[in-house]
Formats: structure tokens, C-alpha cells, sequence
């Protein structure tokens, strides 16, 4: 078992250079199984859920190669399954594009119920009904395995109750080999949306208005390869912006798209901090205890719902009280009680958090809930005073590349150390 212990109380100083974005990587690997043809995809991060995607690309017959550590080779010419069995599956919450990806080229999937970080209710009924629109029957039988069987997709018109990124982007996955045109109405506007349409174009693909709420997709019969670079990921530009603001200091965040961070900018800005913004890159400098802000998350362009539990932690030590209203998930708010034990005063009720600011916050040993519950540890760890010990890590592999060496680089204490089992313990 790993974990992260953090010597919190230094300021950080330097420059942090961001990897290929999670969201987009998770989507557009699986849309690899469309070509008929080799696909290279660069700025790849070098993160768990890749690793797994991966995994399981190679184990329905894709031959997939690393070109170097950010550079991968797919071919998925020799795919002959449309099956993905669960022991594939059950980490990974993303591994439901799978579906979309083998309708697309097989018109039907057989793929087991993902798995992924848990914080409440995350149907997937949009995307089965966006399935069914397009001509497929969809069942979900013994041990939670999707099937999804259609004659010939066909487009039709979609639309969404309520915005969902995995819908849209596996509706998307399903539709650009089907006949005709299909039209996604209230679909998601999140940038990697945008980056996986222009995958698809890139394969030969024909996709039009990604980033609005209007996507358009005429079907085409083939798919070729293609050469593709993965967008900066903003969910860790933003991490890395917040921590700088949490624990202060000037720290150059690299290599991003600053149009991309424009909602968490400006809720560091109102929270007092310096925000100084590049052609690729924003500065972040906090020299003083930051002030209160009212946060809500929302979709694009919203702020996004993957930085709530960090800029709930920046706000634990702001002054005055706070407001955090998520608007996306529920119980997205479970990792409060591990703030709470480094002596944060945040009351939930349900869909909301009232945080009341404090001078400062006491190390003390905590646990990752999920993925971004566990980069905002991190954060609570830099800025508190003493010995912050983060457990359950392996949320934060899942997303974050090379984590420690990138915040050693800007002056952190913390370091990844294994410790026994605690079946191990009790053996010796």
C-alpha cells in the first residue's frame, strides 16, 4: 500500500508543465476502434485510467505499442469482439465509451457496467436511450453487462434532459458510421468534447458543432487512421492554480489553454489572488490569506464540477464564509469530513456546502474519497502546518500525472512512501 505524506506550511515557487487532459484521453483512445487503420495519439498523461484503457483495448485484439512515454500506437484492424467482460471494466467509470465505440464499428457491444470513483448516482440511461434512438435494442443483463445490438445504426434527432458529457460523447462514438444524419440536441459543450470531434474528423469523420449545444454528425462508411495530439487537461491546470493559491507563493502553470480555465480564473481573482494570464500558460500569485467567494458548479462554461472539492479546500482557509453549491452530482461532498478532521468548519446540507474560513488548517492523516476528493487533500496538505499522511492514493493515480515530482519541482514536501498491509502487520 502507498501513500503521500506532506510537510506542509512551504510556499511554492516555479514553473509546472501540464499533461494531455484525462477527460479527452479516456474518450478518444476508445474512438481508436473506429479506424480502419493505425492511429498515433501524443500527449498522452502517463495515469492509471490509461493504463487501463489500454489494457483492455489489448484484450479485445487491438495491438497497441508505446512510441515513448507520451506517445501511443493503436491498431485496431484485428479487433474481432465486441465483448469487454468486467474483470476489464471494474475500475473504470470511462470504460462505458466502449459501448459507443464498438456499436459504431460492429452495430453491438456486449460491455460490463464500469466502475470508477464513487459519489453518488451516475445512470447511464442517457446514453441508452441515445443508443435506442439510433436503431440499437439495449438491455442490461446477467452481472450488469450492457448489450447493445442493432441491424444498421441510423441518425435521427437526440435530445437530452439534462447535459451529460458521457452521453454526448458516446452518442457521438455510436453515430458517425451510421446512416444518415443525427442531430444531438442540449448536448455538453466541455472542451473535450470538442477534442474528440476533432479526432473523429480527423479519422475522416463528420462532426460539426462541438462547444455548442448543437452537434451535428453525418455518417460516413469509413473511418481511417490518423495522427492526434491530446489537449492540455484543465481539471489538473486548475489543481495546480488552486494549490498555488492555497498554500501561496508564484507558480507558472504551463503549457495550457487559458480560454479553457476562464470560470476558475475568475473565481481566484474574486478570491483575492493574482492571476497573470499567457498565451499558453497563467501565473498565480498569493501573497495573502485568500478572500470568500460563492461557488456553484455547472457545464461548460461553468465552473467545473471536477474542481469543487479543491476550491472548497482554498475556501476552508479563506476569510469569511463561503458558499459551494453543487449542481451536477450528489454526495459530491463526502470528502468534507476528511477537511473537517484538519479542523475546516464546513457545514453540508445536502447540495450545498457553508464553509466558514479559518486561519489555517492542522495536518492530520486523511484518505482520498475519489479522484479529485484526493487532489484536494493535497492541497489541504501543502497548506496546513505539520505531517499531512494521504491514504487510498490510487484515486489519485487514476488522474494525475507524475504528482509528487511535479509539486516537488515547485518547493512541496511530499513524497509517495509504501507501507505494509495491515494484514502484512499483523502477520509479523
Amino acid at each position: 500500500m502507498e501513500k503521500f505524506v506532506i510537510n506542509g506550511g512551504k510556499k511554492l515557487y516555479g514553473n509546472v508543465t501540464i499533461s494531455g487532459a484525462k477527460n479527452a484521453v479516456v474518450a478518444i483512445i476508445p474512438a481508436a476502434i473506429l479506424a480502419e487503420g493505425v492511429c498515433i495519439i501524443e500527449n498522452i498523461p502517463n495515469i492509471n485510467d490509461v493504463t487501463m484503457m489500454l489494457r483492455i483495448l489489448k484484450g479485445i485484439g487491438a495491438e497497441v505499442t508505446m512510441i515513448n512515454k507520451d506517445t501511443v500506437r493503436i491498431d485496431s484492424s484485428n479487433i474481432s469482439t465486441h465483448v469487454v467482460p468486467y474483470e476489464l471494466t471494474k475500475h473504470m467509470r470511462a470504460s462505458y465509451y466502449l459501448i459507443g465505440a464498438l456499436l459504431g464499428r460492429f452495430s453491438k457491444a456486449k460491455v460490463a457496467m464500469p466502475g470508477g470513483c464513487d459519489f453518488g448516482v451516475r445512470p447511464i440511461d442517457l446514453h441508452l436511450k441515445g443508443f435506442e434512438k439510433l436503431g440499437a435494442k439495449v438491455s442490461v443483463g446477467e452481472s450488469a453487462m450492457v448489450e447493445a445490438d442493432a441491424e444498421q445504426l441510423e441518425g435521427n434527432f437526440i435530445y437530452f434532459d439534462t447535459v451529460s458529457v458521457g452521453a454526448t460523447i458516446n452518442v457521438m462514438l455510436a453515430a458517425v458510421k451510421a446512416s444518415g444524419l443525427t442531430v444531438i440536441e442540449n448536448a455538453a459543450k466541455e472542451p473535450h468534447i470538442v477534442d474528440l470531434a476533432n479526432f473523429l474528423n480527423s479519422m475522416g469523420a463528420d462532426v460539426r458543432g462541438a462547444g455548442t449545444d448543437v452537434i451535428k454528425i453525418r455518417g460516413v462508411d469509413m473511418l481511417h487512421g490518423c495522427n492526434y495530439s491530446i489537449i492540455p487537461d484543465q481539471i489538473e491546470a486548475g489543481t495546480y492554480m488552486v494549490a498555488a493559491a492555497a498554500a501561496g507563493g508564484d507558480v507558472t502553470v504551463c503549457n495550457v489553454i487559458p480560454k479553457h480555465l476562464e470560470s476558475i480564473m475568475a473565481k481566484l481573482i474574486e478570491c483575492g489572488v493574482q492571476v497573470i494570464e499567457g498565451d499558453d500558460s497563467v501565473r498565480i500569485i498569493s501573497t495573502e490569506r485568500p478572500k470568500k467567494c460563492n461557488v456553484k458548479t455547472l457545464p461548460h462554461p461553468g465552473f467545473p464540477t471536477d474542481m469543487q472539492p479543491q476550491i472548497t479546500t482554498l475556501l476552508a482557509i479563506a476569510e469569511g464564509t463561503s458558499i459551494v453549491s453543487e449542481s451536477v452530482w450528489d454526495n459530491r461532498f463526502k470528502y468534507v469530513e476528511q477537511l473537517t478532521r484538519m479542523g475546516a468548519n464546513i457545514r453540508v446540507d445536502g447540495k450545498i456546502a457553508i464553509v466558514e474560513g479559518v486561519e489555517k488548517l492542522n495536518a492530520a492523516p486523511v484518505k482520498a474519497n475519489d479522484l479529485r476528493a484526493g487532489a484536494a487533500m493535497i492541497i489541504a496538505g501543502l497548506a496546513a502546518h505539520g505531517r499531512t499522511e494521504i491514504e487510498s492514493i490510487v484515486f489519485i493515480d487514476r488522474g494525475y500525472e507524475n504528482v509528487v515530482e511535479k509539486f516537488q519541482g515547485l518547493g512541496a514536501d511530499i513524497e509517495r512512501v509504501t507501507v505494509p498491509d495491515k494484514e502484512e502487520e499483523q502477520a509479523v
